[in-house]
């Protein structure tokens, strides 16, 4: 006999996770308050059919009504699991049986009294079956019955049973049992049938069920049919249920955390490998997923019963969800579901599962709260990363104009003797002091520069000062980004503000991250009256707004006046040839030619603004 029939419950008292249902009918049924119709709706298999049954039973036991039937009496062992069944009690399969003729048959049958019982008791299974018409002829008697008729309606789309029906009876839901629930009601099964199974099995069965208590002992009992000497295996568990291995589900994650393109398709040749179905591996998967994401927001989900799994797997688990952020697993979560809604009836699910790897690999470009919750999770770890204890290191890798201060910054700092005095005292210029000076020392250069004048060109002794003045601000906040991280990210903060305004972009091509004090970031820009203009409220805007979409940090940014290059002339022939790249982007007509930022900024705005007025009109 299947075990779902051999351990069907006989009373209310042995049915297993629906207390919520049970204690109700048995204090109602104590207390003599009977309802001429019931609705006991829920999931297949959960059980209503049997309480239905087991109702029946209590009903019409002659120590009844009772929660308690004697098992002894004739209508207690005519309605028992393997009874012969009643003649007052009828069970009518509505999925056959629903259409009007049928019911009106049902009706007639149904104002005969009961020839042995106490009531007359039928069952509609799958009402939602009935139609319409079925429920209009079984409306008037299901209002008002005889005294001793009963309704109990069972169905798993209660929404479809007639309103006027439905209204009319005491609705009792029936849900699907919990993981710990059901594992311990498989445990006492296998306990009484005398069979060993290991405990990687219990999950990969009740994954199987479903958390139908009816399916999952059907394939339990599938696998104690083929149980060797009594005992059923893991590896034939997991080949009978076609489910996927815990290895490959490992090797997976493992490959993502790392992003490790080679492991990842790796473990999908594996799944292949093995004869797993594909999509059967990206649900797997999904569920791994699933339970990462309960592990982050409740580290005791294994004591409470939501994630099932064995101690080893439960510990590598809990390794994965510390080392994955929740919005990048959230992330993965959708891109398997939505693969999962593609692979459905593909001719090539490896192609599709392989194509899914992919996404998983690449960054989001999507708008979607997880997409930016990765990302932000990415800057966050660059960040983190880019705060080493020794500062020379982490800027050595920096490439490009914007690096080169930076050296020579790095290169002072490690010294242990002081600057010179001459560069220490030397003040910092400010944008609102610098500008004018600037201006007015190169004509005056000629003028000063006689005979008896070797001093060397006004314009050269500010620059090193400039660049070197960066040792005063104090280390930085602690979760506050270090200039370091921010220059070489610089190039992505460009683009950004690129997209946003091209003549922005060309001013902003000869600026130098100098660094973060106390949310401010600091720029340094060689042209004083540029250094002007950016610090005007409507740029600094655009850049900060660059700043928090490129790096996800939001700082305030304020530029001062000073030297991209420094006194250095080895670094200028690089520096003009990205400043000539960026001028050829912007559209400029002399991008070969050497100009001052200055006037090819200014030249690109007046451009621009005769192009707005021509389109205005």
């Amino acid at each position: 006999m299947a075990l779902y029939r051999k351990y069907r419950p006989s009373t209310f008292a042995d049915v297993v996770g629906q207390e919520h249902v049970t204690e109700p009918l048995s204090t109602a049924l104590t207390a003599g308050r009977i309802n001429h119709a019931y609705l006991f709706s829920g999931p297949r298999g959960c059980g209503k059919t049997s309480s239905a049954r087991i109702l029946a039973r209590s009903l019409n036991c002659e120590q009844g009504p009772t929660a308690t039937p004697c098992g002894i009496c004739d209508s207690c062992v005519a309605l028992a699991p393997n009874g012969s069944g009643s003649v007052d009690v009828t069970e009518l399969d509505a999925a056959s049986h629903g259409g009007v003729d049928d019911t009106r048959e049902l009706r007639d049958r149904a104002f005969y009294a009961p020839a042995q019982s106490r009531y007359r008791i039928f069952i509609v299974d799958e009402a939602h079956m009935v139609t319409t018409a079925g429920f209009n002829a079984l409306l008037k008697i299901v209002e008002e019955p005889p005294d001793h008729l009963i309704f109990v309606f069972a169905t798993t789309e209660p929404e479809k049973v007639l309103p006027t029906i439905r209204s009319r009876t005491h609705h009792y839901p029936f849900r699907l049992l919990a993981p710990r629930t059901m594992r311990s009601l498989l445990e006492r099964i296998c306990e009484q049938e005398g069979v060993a199974v290991d405990e990687t099995v219990y999950p990969l069965v009740i994954r199987a069920g479903g958390g139908s208590p009816r399916d999952t002992l059907s394939v339990l009992d599938q696998l104690l049919a083929g149980a060797d000497g009594n005992r059923v295996l893991y590896p034939r568990a997991l080949a009978l249920l076609g489910a996927t291995d815990v290895a490959l589900i490992d090797d997976a994650i493992d490959a993502l955390v790392a992003g490790d393109a080679a492991a990842l398709f790796g473990a999908v040749e594996g799944v292949i490998d093995a004869g797993h179905d594909p999509r059967r591996f990206a649900t797997d998967l999904l569920e791994r997923f699933r339970d990462l994401i309960v592990l982050q927001a409740v580290p005791d989900a294994a004591a409470r019963g939501v994630v099932d799994a064995p101690g080893d797997v439960l510990e590598r688990m809990r390794d994965q969800a510390a080392r994955i952020g929740s919005g990048t697993l959230t992330r993965y979560a959708e891109v398997v579901h939505a693969g999962l809604g593609e692979m459905r009836g593909a001719t090539a699910p490896r192609l599709l599962l392989e194509v899914v790897c992919a996404r998983l690999l690449l960054p989001s470009a999507s708008d979607t709260e997880s997409a930016l919750l990765q990302r932000i999770e990415r800057i966050e770890t660059r960040i983190d990363m880019s705060i080493p204890a020794d500062s020379a290191s982490s800027v050595s890798t920096a490439s490009g104009p914007l690096a080169k201060p930076s050296k020579q910054f790095v290169r002072k700092t490690k010294a242990a003797a002081p600057p010179p005095v001459e560069q220490a005292s030397a003040p910092v210029p400010t944008p609102a002091s610098v500008p004018e000076p600037v201006v007015s020392e190169e004509p005056a250069a000629p003028e000063a520069s006689g005979p008896a004048s070797p001093s060397p060109p006004p314009v050269q002794p500010p620059a090193e000062p400039v660049v070197e003045a960066p040792t005063a601000p104090a280390a930085p906040v602690a979760g506050e980004p270090d200039a370091a991280s921010i220059r070489r990210q610089w190039s992505t903060v460009g683009d950004k503000v690129r997209e946003r305004s091209r003549s922005l972009a060309v001013m902003l091509a000869g600026a130098v991250v100098r660094a973060v004090d106390g949310g401010t970031l600091l720029l340094s820009h060689e042209s004083a009256p540029l250094a002007k203009r950016l610090n005007e409220q409507r740029n600094t805007d655009v850049v900060e707004e660059a700043l928090k979409d490129a790096l996800g940090i939001g700082l305030k940014v304020r530029y001062e006046v000073g030297s991209p290059s420094g006194a250095g002339s080895a670094d200028a022939p690089a520096a003009a040839d990205e400043e000539d790249s960026m001028l050829a982007e912007a559209g400029s007509d002399t991008a070969t030619e050497r100009r001052d930022p200055e006037e090819a900024a200014l030249e690109l705005l007046q451009n621009e603004l005769g192009a707005r007025r021509i389109d205005g009109g």
